[in-house]
């Protein structure tokens, strides 16, 4: 969930406004003038859900209830039209607040801390699952479905039909968050240039091998140098986007599980064990014991170190030379501008504001994109069964300092927004999907060739290598505001990359020994390992059949590996 999204303007829903009964003329009202056919239910079942909702919400007709959720086009969606829909229909008035992501963060550990009641119902992302499982400040909603919140909770909820449910589990396999949006962040380039004949030719007679989506971060090192300083339609074109400026939003450039994508940490779906990709590892407990090498942990190890300095080099050789001093959300316009060949870092929920009027430099004149995007690349210390790179999931939260009564208000709203009537219409304005019922409707099969492989991608075996934050990291809020200093002092040259992850794991430790040391996580907080040194560790590991961390590869530039786009969506249609 990255902040400051250039967003599509929703519409806003006037449904309710003069209205003194909330009911079922309210809800066809709204089926009619905003859902349509645009759901995987039948009207009738529509109509069957809709008054279920009127039901369950009678207990609560009046009440005023506020909820959060950070800056995005869904949000906003959420915020402008559903809430106001919902309140029309149920009778329980929303206020949906809809701020920056770090607010977000912010305004939770307040409400962990003092326990005064901010907000009735949170969009927090679920990277906070292992800092909501070991605090225990959250309900888990598998007991409360199925006790306080069971007549609250609808029977069509459908668990089953979440793709991101493993994302928001704990080790003690309770469901802690429930899912309401999704996007991923893959690889993006302009596939005109890549079918372009003489850029085909030319990069052959260059590399020896063929242009195509890079399946290695050797091959994207080797398009990216191809095409920085090559003019194609009269501009000067660069290979590679990103950003540098020592602020806030670098810091989840990092944690967005860039570390995975190099060979970071141990094989493991949704997330490496023992070691995960921010380099912490956990006992047989789940128990963070380090993050440092000396721990047995890899935020510093070889794979970690060669993914910064990778960024480092590409970020200076072949990004704009103002990529330096952007941030996230000045950066994340600018492949759309119509000069930048690829990028290995994007989020797909910049897929809206690609598609839109603004983006015509990038594409075609019947509004299909000049772009793709596609799996990222992997670098060398990468093997088979790791984790690919990061999906982001703000999930519904109910914190337990908010009143029952408050709490399941909150909790038929969470519902109403994620329910299969709205899914499909929501997932159209947001594009961030949490159905696999609507990944599947017809309606994204129609729209498929407008969105650059968003939809092929989500209907792929490949998408489960995506995964946010997992259950390793013991106090995100804490943790994750160290990435932006540590990386900020490489990124300005202030110190090497070794010297940056050095710190990092450092200061990782310093706070998860101050948990240890509280006993306020209990028997599952931080337990940390005793020192020894990298060859230690690595054996320790490979003995029991782990990787990390791993030692340092003496040629980190493998051998090149691309593949043809349209062969690899077909071979994903095949399986």
């Amino acid at each position: 969930m990255r902040r400051q999204f250039l967003t599509s303007t929703a519409l806003v829903l006037l449904l309710g406004a003069g209205h003194a009964y909330a009911g079922m003329d309210e809800a066809k009202a709204f089926l009619d003038k905003e859902i349509g056919d645009l759901s995987t239910l039948s009207r009738a079942d529509q109509e069957k859900e809709m008054q279920w909702f009127i039901d369950a919400a009678k207990p609560f007709a009046g009440m005023d209830i506020k909820v959060v959720s950070e800056t995005i086009a869904t949000h906003q969606y959420e915020s402008q039209v559903l809430a106001p829909a919902f309140s029309a229909i149920t009778g329980i008035k929303v206020t949906h607040d809809v701020i920056q992501e770090g607010d977000v963060v912010e305004k939770i550990q307040t409400q962990m801390q003092t326990g005064q009641n901010l907000y009735d119902g949170w969009v927090n992302d679920s990277d906070l699952i292992g800092t909501h499982w070991r605090y225990q400040q959250v309900r888990n909603l598998t007991d409360w479905m199925a006790n306080e919140g069971k007549d609250v909770t609808n029977p069509n909820l459908d668990l089953k039909d979440f793709i991101g449910t493993s994302f928001t589990t704990a080790p003690d396999k309770k469901l802690y968050q429930l899912p309401d949006q999704q996007f991923a962040n893959l690889y993006w380039f302009r596939y005109d240039w890549f079918n372009d004949e003489k850029n085909k030719a030319d990069f052959k007679a260059k590399y020896g091998y063929d242009l195509g989506v890079p399946v290695n971060w050797s091959a994207y090192e080797d398009i990216a140098q191809f095409f920085t300083g090559r003019e194609i339609d009269g501009k000067k074109v660069y290979g590679h986007m990103d950003y540098g400026k020592k602020d806030p939003s670098l810091g989840w450039r990092f944690t967005d599980a860039w570390l995975s994508m190099a060979g970071n940490g141990d094989k493991g779906i949704p997330n490496g064990l023992p070691v995960d990709e921010w380099g912490i590892k956990v006992d047989e407990k789940s128990r963070p014991v380090g993050s440092c090498v000396a721990r047995g942990g890899d935020t510093n190890g070889p794979a970690a170190v060669y993914s910064i300095q990778k960024y480092l080099d590409w970020l200076k050789a072949y990004a704009p030379a103002e990529a330096q001093g952007m941030t996230f959300s000045e950066s994340g316009p600018v492949p759309a501008q119509g000069n930048i060949a690829q990028q290995i870092f994007w989020y797909t929920a910049f897929t809206a504001s690609m598609v839109d009027a603004s983006a015509k430099a990038v594409l075609n004149d019947d509004g299909t994109p000049k772009w793709r995007m596609a799996p990222s690349p992997h670098g060398v210390y990468w093997k088979d069964g790791m984790k690919l790179g990061y999906q982001d999931v703000g999930s519904w939260t109910l914190m337990k300092s908010t009143p029952d009564d408050r709490a399941k208000a909150a909790w038929l709203y969470a519902q109403f927004v994620t329910s299969k009537t709205v899914d499909v219409k929501k997932s159209h304005v947001g594009l961030t999907f949490i159905r696999e019922s609507t990944i599947h409707d017809k309606s994204f099969t129609e729209r498929a060739p407008k969105l650059g492989g968003l939809i092929e991608f989500y209907r792929s075996p490949a998408r489960v290598q995506w995964s946010p934050t997992g259950t390793n990291v013991p106090d995100y809020p804490k943790l994750a505001q160290l990435w932006w200093q540590a990386i900020g002092d490489a990124s300005s040259g202030a110190k090497s990359a070794q010297e940056a992850m050095d710190s990092l794991c450092a200061e990782q430790e310093k706070v998860m020994s101050r948990i240890e040391k509280s006993g306020v996580q209990g028997d599952i907080g931080p337990k940390m390992a005793e020192e020894h040194d990298l060859a230690y560790w690595n054996a320790d590991a490979v003995k029991k059949g782990n990787l990390a961390p791993q030692l340092k590869i003496e040629n980190e530039k493998e051998k090149p590996i691309t593949i043809n786009y349209d062969e690899l969506v077909k071979s994903w249609q095949q399986q």
